[in-house]
């Protein structure tokens, strides 16, 4: 979508092409509250700030429905459509579905919650990698970096989603 047709857009359908992106009300509402953006890269900027400010809470929320790394993404909205893009074909190969099986486990056992990371643009080496790194983190810090992973992600998708 071009940039004059988000600013143009009725908020109903710009809200849904925004939670594409990051399923998050408040980052939502804030960017459409500051409608009409002169250009993308000022878009860009408004959905980072407002970013920075999502809670644990909102990111458990935006997650709850959110595919584990590995797992075969169903659904056929917007955001599945996403999540398979970005996965690519990780979940085909039955040996690494199986380990990201058990990595997935790991991960839910030491922080009672999905393991997040921006898919695209690494190898399943990279993430699983980072997975492992990760599980020696602190429940804060590991917060921090899924806020930062989830941000990541919604910035990609945003990008894609709406050009000059």
């Amino acid at each position: 979508m071009r940039l004059g047709a988000f600013n143009d857009e009725p908020v109903e359908q710009a809200g849904e092409l925004l939670s594409t992106c990051a399923p998050i009300p408040s980052w939502r509402a804030g960017i459409l509250a500051r409608r009409p953006y002169a250009s993308v890269a000022d878009l860009r900027e408004t959905a980072v700030e407002l970013a920075e400010g999502w809670t644990d809470q909102e990111v458990d929320a935006a997650l709850a429905h959110h595919p584990r790394i590995g797992e075969k993404v169903s659904g056929d909205d917007a955001e599945a459509a996403a999540s398979r893009r970005e996965q690519g074909s990780l979940s085909e190969d039955e040996e690494a579905r199986l380990a990201w099986i058990e990595a997935n486990q790991e991960y839910e056992q030491r922080f009672d919650r999905i393991f997040l990371i921006r898919a695209k643009g690494r190898t399943p080496e990279e993430m699983m990698d980072q997975l492992r790194e990760r599980l020696a983190s602190s429940p804060e810090a590991e917060n921090r970096v899924r806020r930062e992973q989830l941000a990541e992600i919604a910035l990609l998708r945003l990008d894609e989603a709406i050009t000059d």
